[in-house]
């Protein structure tokens, strides 16, 4: 199978071949006709000359004969009657009549008469002119006539020049087809090697073609679409991150729920079994036992709660519904609520009166886990201070690690090689999206191994 650029070529030669075959038929023709045409004009004139000199003539044969040694050209002298009066090129007296000859005839009508045949006298191609003229009183007719071989002698010699130019001009022609093909090679094979390289997934790959401006359109196109499948690629590995990631956190997820589900169902399901195997247990010790099934079923129920708060807030679901409120009072009742879980830890208030206005159970929600996090993993006191219109919760406990500190917030992530827990990994995710939706942020300072600081702004509740 012929290449493009093969095609190309052939294709341009033959049509250049076929051109130039009908071009130097319609020549060949042309310059024939014009050949013979100027020829018979030559012989016209040559007879208006003869005409001139015709009266003075006596001889008529020696004037044949002197005229055709002059120009070379056959003459023959005709009576009316078509009898051959004067021949220079042959005997006269063998000669037919010449009184049927079209040119005689054709001269007889018009100023002159003129044919080409097959001289059987001579035994060549003649061009033949006659004219009918008036000599001593009577009517006789002067034909003149010169060999065609000549004439296509001297034409076949031009054309063989011209040939010859042709000829120059296909091989020049077929040296730039061959130019052009080349460089339609090199810009296809630029093309391709790119297209090579891109289908490898090597988008950087470099294309240069440089000959036709359709193959730089093209080679403008590919790169354009080049840099989409680029763009496509990074989408589809992002994509790939993002479905890793979320297997991931789906696997944390279901790691997290099994953790924290598991001692409070395993608590449940063993006073439970204990109450049912011992039919005769004291009805002091079946009330305890019932008191921890019901705090463990209380446990899972909130750990519930907890989590399907986290996705309304995740997905801005939750309303928030703002009230006038006192900023100490709140504290105050977050410290004695929580003092009750940790009673040998002290949760220190500094924090002046203050009123709100914004959502009371969503901040008090905040400051709980907040605070709840911090006597987790702290053993020292935990204060709890408003400063330039910040709220900060204080503790000296182990502190988190650089790389952990932007990660913290996120939901169910869990630091590893490290006691910092964060429950489910709920609680820090969902302080973040409140104070979002309260138009405030979480600031985190920490130092690994004395304590962390948890703040946020109040500007914004401080609008009535």
């Amino acid at each position: 199978m012929l290449k493009i650029h093969q095609i190309f070529m052939l294709k341009f030669v033959l049509l250049f071949s076929v051109t130039l075959l009908i071009t130097s038929v319609i020549s060949y023709i042309a310059l024939k006709n014009i050949i013979i045409e100027h020829n018979k004009n030559h012989l016209k004139h040559a007879i208006e000359l003869i005409k001139i000199d015709l009266e003075n003539i006596e001889n008529l044969d020696d004037y044949a004969v002197k005229v055709h040694k002059s120009t070379s050209l056959r003459v023959t002298i005709i009576s009316e009657n078509g009898t051959v009066l004067a021949e220079s090129s042959a005997d006269k007296k063998e000669m037919d009549n010449h009184s049927s000859r079209f040119e005689l005839m054709q001269s007889n009508v018009q100023d002159y008469g003129d044919i080409t045949r097959y001289s059987d006298t001579v035994g060549a191609d003649f061009l033949y002119v006659a004219k009918r003229v008036t000599y001593k009183n009577e009517q006789i007719y002067i034909r003149l006539s010169m060999s065609l071989a000549q004439i296509m002698y001297d034409f076949y010699s031009l054309w063989t020049k011209l040939f010859f130019v042709f000829f120059v001009i296909l091989i020049i022609a077929a040296f730039i087809s061959r130019s052009m093909s080349q460089r339609i090679v090199y810009d296809i094979s630029q093309i391709t090697n790119y297209l090579d390289e891109v289908s490898n997934k090597n988008y950087k790959a470099v294309i240069k073609t440089k000959y036709f401006y359709e193959f730089l359109q093209i080679s403008l196109l590919l790169k354009n679409l080049v840099k989409k499948l680029s763009k496509n690629e990074k989408k589809k590995i992002k994509n790939m991150a993002k479905l890793r990631l979320v297997n991931k956190q789906r696997n944390d997820i279901l790691s997290a729920l099994s953790h924290e589900f598991k001692n409070p169902v395993a608590s449940i399901i063993g006073y439970a079994q204990t109450i049912q195997e011992d039919s005769d247990m004291p009805q002091s010790i079946r009330s305890k036992f019932l008191s921890k099934i019901s705090s463990n079923g209380e446990k899972i129920s909130k750990m519930l709660d907890r989590l399907a708060l986290s996705v309304k807030l995740e997905n801005g679901d939750l309303t928030i519904n703002k009230s006038k409120f006192d900023l100490k009072q709140l504290c105050s009742e977050v410290a004695s609520n929580l003092a009750s879980k940790y009673k040998d830890r002290e949760i220190v208030v500094q924090v002046d009166e203050l009123m709100l206005f914004s959502d009371k159970t969503m901040l008090e929600l905040v400051l709980i886990n907040l605070v709840d996090n911090a006597l987790k993993y702290s053993r020292g006191n935990v204060i709890i201070e408003f400063k330039e219109k910040k709220i900060s919760v204080k503790d000296s406990g182990i502190g988190i690690k650089d790389e952990h500190l932007e990660k913290i917030t996120s939901k169910f992530y869990r630091v590893d090689k490290n006691s910092w827990d964060n429950s489910m990994g709920l609680g820090l995710a969902m302080v973040k999206y409140i104070l979002k939706a309260l138009d405030s942020s979480l600031e985190i300072k920490s130092e690994f191994g004395k304590g962390s600081t948890f703040s946020f702004s109040i500007k914004s509740m401080l609008k009535s």
